[in-house]
């Protein structure tokens, strides 16, 4: 097919922004990050394959057009990074973006130095665009892999941050290869400028939009419209202002102006963040579309055996290593720490700056040879060439093997634990979630009260502060997807009320309510509401220290030194079999006490024969119990 021409650019944008539509859908139905879909789109779309599109296709507008959806993306992705969600794993979200990034930089530098014998700028050019995995494609993985809060905070962050700071340490070096600036002063100086100018011109734009949503009339009739459409306009203003006065500083600004206004009390935030959302959607499939329809293999396979070097390297060594580094001491378990490293993509920042990088140096080139100076401007084409070719290199295989690979390396290593949302951070709140978490579950604390939330946070648990039996409250807390929802206030009003409106707004798998008046259990029951009785549940646990001392002092140790785990039959090699056939299979210390079939329970006889969907209660010593679990279920 004939590339595109200026006169059918309109069908195209409309064609790129219908796939990207269809990419989202193709996400959610097959629960891969939509970026695979995008990248996979825009090659076959490209000179490569099709011929759809082509360098001429957009004309001289690509620059621009690319400029103004990077910072759409970026400052949505910055709107909605709280500083309280940074509580959750600050000293390793810290390393990752100080630590993590220079060794990243330095060490994906010399890499590309040694293997593909480029020069030091350029190798450095490289190392400082590869530092950046970023939002447009962390946040498709998150949405499909729903792995602990502390993770998602710590790639969040990461991914935000690196973005900026990369951007702005590439186009220092950049700009120092263009005007043969060497000296670190200079280089700093190029840094603290951009940087400065970004940071400025962000909480200008910030706090103008902060008045005109707080105190300023917006029609009201048409405020939220208006309120969105104003958010927007200050994210592309920001952008603009702050590149004209230094250049690439608009990266800064509007994730500056995004942070700032995401963590402001501005009315209308649902409305906006849904609408940013949307907007984010089509400019990042454009985006990922063009660039990776204007990708010429030839660049790739120039590489040879160097660029797959540098792509092991990046991907298998360097990533690991700063992610152990960074996220060191025991917040993050081991699996956890392998997840982040090795789901880790570079994302659209690195391509579009890259892709921008190597048009100028490719019309440098072309100005020193038309002054005669042939060999300068082949040292040009070359460095261009290496450039865009380890760039997108990198990017193709990550965002392949690791963004497409995401959930099952997820489910591999056992790393999306079960969500639990505990209406109520007083002590029976905090006392559940310390059990929950100790079993490796993704809990999430709601409590009203500061100085309860401080106190929580201090123990470790992740807060949101705010009333639970509000609906916006429990949805910001991630009530869609909570598997169970707690309420376990000492207010038995608050306790009903948050378990219907998450039974009617949310409908988790199970609600469950704790009843402080033992007269209010009926009244729960009667609404369909799983109640405990704080009254009856005391009494009966002293009942059994009277009447069952031993069994009462092994309960107490349960999450501890024992455990009592109850988990579907799903392995082939049990079903069919009786309980005698599996007892010499399960690990020593545990054994099966009950198994439930079509909601009758029964205490099992050696030759009780297991069905596929039976669930049986395994008792024993932790890891045992634990050892047991992964043989009964394997998924």
């Amino acid at each position: 097919m004939a590339a595109a021409g200026g006169a059918n650019l309109i069908p195209l944008v409309a064609a790129i922004i219908g796939i990207g539509v269809v990419s989202q859908v193709l996400s959610d139905r097959f629960q891969v990050p939509s970026v695979v879909f995008l990248i996979a789109s825009g090659i076959l779309l490209g000179p490569e394959v099709l011929g759809v599109i082509s360098p001429d296709s957009f004309g001289n507008a690509l620059q621009a057009i690319v400029g103004l959806s990077v910072a759409i993306i970026v400052f949505e992705g910055a709107f909605h990074l709280r500083i309280d969600k940074l509580r959750e794993a600050p000293a390793a979200t810290f390393r990752l973006v100080t630590v993590g990034a220079i060794i990243a930089f330095v060490a994906t530098g010399v890499v590309v130095r040694y293997a593909l014998g480029a020069p030091w700028a350029v190798s450095f050019l490289v190392g400082a665009l590869l530092v950046a995995t970023g939002p447009t494609v962390i946040a498709p993985i998150l949405e499909v892999v729903p792995v602990r809060d502390r993770v998602g905070a710590a790639l969040d962050t990461e991914g935000i941050v690196n973005d900026v700071t990369a951007a702005i340490v590439a186009v220092v070096i950049f700009e120092a290869i263009l005007e043969g600036v060497s000296s670190p002063d200079a280089l700093v100086t190029l840094f603290a400028e951009r940087l400065g100018v970004g940071v400025v011109v962000g909480a200008i734009v910030a706090g103008s939009l902060y008045y005109a949503l707080r105190y300023v009339d917006l029609s009201p009739g048409n405020a939220p419209q208006n309120a969105r459409l104003l958010v927007l306009a200050g994210a592309l203003v920001s952008y603009a202002a702050a590149d004209y006065v230094a250049t690439e500083a608009g990266i800064a600004a509007v994730a500056t102006a995004g942070i700032l206004l995401g963590n402001a009390d501005v009315p209308y935030e649902e409305e906006i963040s849904a609408f940013k959302g949307d907007i984010t959607l089509l400019v990042l499939s454009f985006v990922f579309i063009a660039l990776a329809a204007l990708l010429d293999f030839q660049n790739l396979l120039n590489l040879g055996v160097g660029g797959l070097a540098v792509v092991a390297a990046v991907a298998l060594v360097i990533r690991p290593l700063l992610v152990f580094i960074s996220a060191r001491g025991d917040r993050f378990t081991r699996e956890e720490k392998l997840f982040m490293s090795f789901v880790g993509p570079r994302g659209i920042i690195p391509a579009s700056v890259a892709s921008l990088f190597a048009i100028a140096l490719q019309e440098e080139a072309t100005r020193l040879a038309a002054e005669g100076m042939a060999q300068q401007a082949a040292a040009l084409n070359q460095s261009a060439s290496v450039l865009v070719g380890t760039v997108f290199l990198v990017i193709l295989t990550t965002v392949v093997f690791e963004a497409g690979l995401a959930r099952q390396i997820a489910e591999y290593l056992d790393v999306i634990p079960m969500r639990v949302l505990i209406i109520g951070g007083g002590k029976v709140g905090r006392a559940l979630a310390e059990r929950l978490a100790d079993r490796g579950e993704n809990v999430v604390l709601i409590e009203e009260d500061q100085e309860v939330v401080q106190t929580a946070r201090n123990m470790g648990f992740t807060v949101h502060h705010g009333d639970g039996a509000d609906t916006s409250v429990l949805r910001s807390a991630g009530a869609a997807n909570a598997k169970f929802v707690v309420a376990a206030t000492g207010d038995d009003d608050v306790n009903l009320l948050v378990a219907q409106l998450a039974n009617s707004k949310f409908e988790p798998e199970s609600v469950l309510a704790r009843a402080n008046n033992p007269d209010n259990v009926e009244a729960f029951e009667e609404l369909g509401v799983r109640t405990i009785s704080s009254t009856i549940a005391t009494a009966q646990a002293l009942d059994n220290y009277i009447e069952r001392p031993s069994m009462s002092n092994w309960m107490g140790e349960i999450g501890r030194s024992g455990d009592v785990q109850e988990v579907e039959v799903t392995a082939e090699k049990l079903i069919g079999r009786t309980i005698r056939e599996v007892g010499p299979e399960l690990p020593d210390g545990c054994l099966v006490t009950l198994v439930s079939r079509n909601g009758d329970t029964t205490v099992p006889n050696a030759e009780f024969t297991l069905q596929e969907g039976d669930r049986i209660t395994i008792i024993g010593e932790r890891e045992a119990v634990r050892d047991a679990e992964e043989l009964v279920n394997p998924e």
